[in-house]
């Protein structure tokens, strides 16, 4: 039984190429490719594969929430974070949101497909960058502006993630099947909570720690 992969990244020399690399392996079968989380998140349901390569930063539903959502629905798959960030914000965040490995893009092929083994193995994997990353976020004692977005619900995390990326109150309600009344509700409990005052500072806290990204 070969091993079978999704790869999700925008950008599609990259993905091409990393799902090239990987089927170097004779062990490994890339199934399905995506350009975006969501698309990730609908080739993950059709296809079924065993893990799930993603990037972080990538447009409609960043690889953070793609995570998020696909380990809620599926929590036997395997995520692979393969990105070009080091930043202490998205490795924190792919962990929490129950990524199985993190890279990064400058990882060489043989760590790459490490990688992959060690997961499908049932076992964490960080490349030692990050490892060391992750030590000195612990020793380093607990950022206050982390405990702030950890007290947001689930689901006002979600609807955070999309204020950040510019989606208006009508189109969320639409998106999550909620009143504009409730959302409206949600986005006030979410200022209150993180001490800001309107959407564009919502969108500053965002690119801050990492959830989002400028294009």
């Amino acid at each position: 039984m070969k091993i079978k992969i999704v790869v999700a990244d925008d950008h599609q020399l990259f993905r091409e190429g990393i799902a090239n690399l990987l089927e170097n392996d004779d062990a490994i079968e890339v199934i399905g490719q995506a350009e975006n989380g969501q698309i990730a998140i609908e080739k993950v349901k059709e296809l079924k594969p065993d893990i799930l390569l993603t990037d972080i930063a990538m447009p409609e539903m960043n690889g953070m929430e793609a995570t998020r959502k696909l380990k809620k629905q599926f929590p036997d798959l395997k995520i692979v974070a393969l990105s070009m960030h080091s930043d202490k914000q998205f490795v924190k965040g792919m962990l929490e949101a129950g990524t199985d490995a993190y890279l990064l893009k400058n990882c060489t092929h043989k760590q790459l497909l490490e990688a992959v083994h060690t997961v499908y193995s049932g076992k964490k994997y960080l490349s030692q960058d990050i490892t060391e990353l992750v030590i000195s976020g612990y020793l380093d004692g607990p950022d206050t502006a982390d405990d702030k977005y950890d007290q947001l619900s689930e689901r006002e995390k979600e609807i955070f993630l999309l204020l950040a990326e510019g989606v208006s109150t009508r189109e969320i309600g639409e998106t999550l099947f909620i009143s504009v009344k409730t959302v409206g509700t949600h986005k006030q409990n979410i200022l209150e909570k993180l001490e800001l005052k309107n959407s564009s500072e919502v969108v500053k806290y965002a690119l801050k720690k990492g959830l989002i990204q400028l294009d």
